[in-house]
């Protein structure tokens, strides 16, 4: 998968799951870029720690409601 793929397909599940549409857009580019840690700024560690976790809640959330309904 090319560098742009990723970024749209990170960018498009940030969103599926209610990140705002701008966080993704800056949060799906570093997560393409694949750079290492070390290589990042703290503002970029910082929004993709926050956006990630974001998204986690979501989709955990969302996950345990469709196993509701799966019953």
């Amino acid at each position: 998968m090319f560098s742009k793929e990723k970024e749209e397909f990170f960018h498009t599940e940030l969103v599926k799951y209610g990140v705002d549409y701008q966080r993704a857009a800056k949060v799906a580019k570093i997560l393409a870029s694949e750079k290492p840690d070390e290589l990042l700024s703290d503002n970029e560690k910082q929004l993709a720690e926050e956006v990630c976790k974001e998204w986690l809640r979501q989709h955990q959330r969302l996950t345990s409601i469709f196993r509701q309904y799966k019953r």
